[in-house]
């Protein structure tokens, strides 16, 4: 009996601790901690998940001020709001200020990637992926999305009298991003990434427990797969650009590949592994977001798509009447609807 109750105080006592209230410093802002680990974190979640995120912010600045204190997905967090504040974030030096993430990203897409580097090192990276969007290389890259959007239109659009459309989209985006950044053409080893890039990216904003049945599990082993995949890519271009001399900006690992200075790569294979899946993520959602709500506002507003129609058809004459002058053009994307309408 006795060293059951012993157990059961030891057991107690980092509860206490844990619950314990001490004197808040004058220092400290406003609010509360929560319950350690999660906080304030399911709050937000559902806020954001309902498209409420701005009020649940609001709500918080009307109830502690424009300065409060809270815990966001395992992390003490400091939410400030204002002019002021916005001074502070995008004035202050690398030396007052760091940026970072949150936990559960920063574990899902790496500690090399641009949003946990700081200093010299956020610099030599920033300076490498800026070089993948060169004017040059922009214009290589345009053809490759003119590739994938009419195979996307002819695969799902064509013929249906009804789509639905976010889906979609996230769909043409994912296999855009296959094509640009790893040089993956439509298959088998695309469709590989497609299950692990979903399950990753839903665990980003979580809390970051690593059990079985969480999200976030799910999430850092989706991870974990993918890494492995980049990393037989990042192999396989490496070896084909000593053999072959491989363009450098036909994707973005070749481009990064191919970058060195004083004999050696300006990245490690870690940070190219870890950009590439940074690019992924940043580039996915928000452009199949914004198209999707192009594509509802044109449907939604027959004034708006006639005026989008007939600046096309004057484009088109435009270039027509640069074919007669003898300057070259390329030819349009002409995307045809069931009934008939451009």
């Amino acid at each position: 009996m006795t060293s059951v109750l012993l157990v059961a105080l030891l057991l107690l006592i980092p509860v206490i601790f844990l619950l314990r209230r001490t004197k808040p410093s004058k220092r400290v802002p406003p609010g509360s901690l929560g319950i350690p680990i999660i906080g304030q974190s399911l709050g937000l979640l559902r806020a954001m998940r309902s498209n409420t995120a701005e009020k649940w912010v609001e709500d918080r600045i009307n109830k502690y001020g424009p300065i409060s204190k809270l815990s966001l997905f395992g992390t003490p967090t400091v939410l400030i709001h204002g002019q002021a504040a916005n001074k502070f974030i995008f004035a202050s030096g690398g030396d007052t200020i760091v940026n970072q993430q949150t936990q559960s990203i920063k574990m899902i897409l790496g500690d090399r990637n641009l949003l946990e580097l700081c200093g010299k090192d956020h610099s030599r990276v920033r300076g490498a992926l800026v070089s993948f969007l060169k004017p040059e290389s922009l214009k290589e890259y345009v053809g490759k999305i003119d590739e994938e959007v009419k195979r996307h239109i002819q695969m799902h659009w064509e013929g249906k009298q009804q789509v639905k459309v976010l889906p979609l989209m996230k769909t043409l985006t994912f296999n855009i991003i296959c094509s640009l950044l790893f040089g993956l053409e439509s298959g088998k080893q695309r469709d590989q990434f497609m299950k692990p890039f979903q399950a990753m990216i839903q665990g980003m904003w979580s809390i970051p427990v690593n059990a079985p049945f969480t999200r976030y599990s799910r999430s850092l082993k989706a991870s974990a797969r993918i890494q492995n995949m980049l990393k037989e890519i990042v192999h396989q271009k490496q070896d084909e650009h000593e053999k072959n001399g491989a363009n450098s900006r036909q994707d973005l690992i070749s481009c990064l590949l191919s970058m060195v200075e004083d004999g050696k790569q300006v990245l490690t294979e870690k940070e190219i592994i870890h950009n590439a899946m940074l690019v992924m993520v940043a580039g996915h959602d928000t452009s199949s977001i914004v198209i999707t709500f192009v594509i509802r506002l044109l449907a939604n507003e027959p004034a708006i798509c006639a005026d989008v129609l007939q600046g096309r058809n004057s484009k088109r004459q435009a270039f027509g009447r640069a074919s007669n002058m003898g300057r070259p053009f390329k030819d349009e994307v002409h995307l045809e609807s069931s009934n008939g309408n451009s």
